[in-house]
Formats: structure tokens, sequence, C-alpha cells
């Protein structure tokens, strides 16, 4: 996948300005594309100008113009295709899991604070992504928004994070417990 398709799935639902797409990749697409909010605003031009999305000026009396892009028919397009192909498994490419692999000849009370600062971490995302799955479905119950929502492609993505961070919170927690007990065993011997 490349930061174009990720820009242009985050412009499906309204017009934003290149502040409004990075703020709304911080909250949501960030959970599966990292970019940069300088990358997002090249992207913004090569988009642009491949005629991938149109952009207008706004007018601000207060503040300096802003542009506000949507997506062409073309770019509604180039997301048809790339949907269309082929997908490639993903893997982890983590390095908080190269330090643990390495956890029976180094410092484990290093790691533990790094799995305690990576656990607290997944803690404020599993609540940041919460709230907005419950802004998303307003007053609906998840069953029905997931049957009857107007667009539930942004809703599946959060809970793809959520259950992401969860499983991070998780995992952190075991390994936390797991070094601690074994470090209390060689203590007592």
């Amino acid at each position: 996948m490349a930061l174009r398709h990720a820009v242009l799935a985050a412009l499906l639902d309204e017009e934003l300005s290149g502040y409004q797409l990075a703020k709304a990749f911080d909250l949501g697409v960030a959970n599966f594309w990292h970019a940069l909010p300088q990358q997002l605003y090249a992207e913004l031009t090569r988009l642009e100008q491949d005629g991938l999305i149109t952009g207008r000026e706004v007018v601000q009396d207060t503040r300096p113009n802003k542009r506000l892009f949507t997506v062409t028919d073309a770019g509604l397009a180039e997301l048809e295709q790339f949907t269309a192909s082929a997908t490639k498994p993903s893997s982890i490419r983590d390095d908080l899991i190269v330090k643990v692999q390495a956890a029976d000849h180094v410092d484990t009370a290093t790691l533990v604070a790094q799995l305690t600062e990576r656990a607290d971490f997944a803690r404020a995302k599993v609540e940041l992504f919460g709230g907005l799955l419950r802004t998303m479905r307003r007053d609906r119950s998840e069953e029905d928004f997931l049957r009857e929502g107007e667009r539930i492609g942004p809703y599946l993505t959060c809970l793809r994070g959520l259950a992401f961070e969860q499983g991070n919170r998780d995992w952190c927690e075991r390994t936390i417990a797991v070094l601690r007990e074994r470090e209390a065993a060689r203590a007592d011997r």
C-alpha cells in the first residue's frame, strides 16, 4: 500500500484541509499507516497533480486561507483498483520484541520499564478507540451500527486498531509478569 491510498481513503467522507487530514491521520489512519504531516502535504500535492483529488481555496478573514481537498472520480477509480489488487500478509517489526527476545542476556529491569511504558500507551489507545467507536455509532448498539450504519469502513478499521492495542497491552502485561516472576525466583535461590 502506498501513502496515496491511505490519503484517498481518509478523504472519502468529507473535504479536509491538510491540517484536518493530519489530525484525521493521527486519530484513525495512523493505526494502520503512519505518516508525518510533511509527508501528507507532499502527497496531497502529488495527488492533486495526478488528478486524483481536487483542492479549492477557502478565504478566511481572521486566519490564513486554506485549501480543502476532496477525492475525484479518478481518485475513486484508483481506490477501486487498489482494493481489487492482491494483499500481502502483514508482519510485525517491533524493536521492543527484539529486546524481549534477548531477555535472558540483558537487564530485565530496563525491559520491564519499557514494557510498562508500552502497556500504558496501549491502554491510552484502547480508551481512545473505545471513545471513537462510541462516537461513530452514537446511541446504537454495535450490532445495529454494523448492520445499518451509513459508513462502516472507518468503524471496522477502528475495531482493528482497538484489537491491536488490546493485544499489545495484554502481551506487555504478561511479559512483565513473567520477567518479574523469573527475577524473583532467581533472587530466592
